[in-house]
């Protein structure tokens, strides 16, 4: 459970562009997580797009 709240985090900092150099280069060193790191990251880019148009459907309504 906190390897999953680990990568999560690295994710969602990476995604707000925040995440430092040390910690991307711990994130990656691992190429079995690779695999997580893009699912989770893959996921997220989901929700934010379903987020939005959701958000413009509701303001232009």
């Amino acid at each position: 459970m906190r390897k999953l709240l680990n990568i999560v985090q690295s994710v969602l900092a990476a995604m707000f562009g925040v995440q430092s150099q040390l910690k991307r280069h711990q994130d990656f060193s691992n190429k079995y997580l690779f695999i997580s790191f893009t699912l989770i990251s893959i996921v997220f880019v989901f929700l934010l797009v379903v987020g939005l148009i959701w958000l413009v459907g509701i303001i232009t309504r």
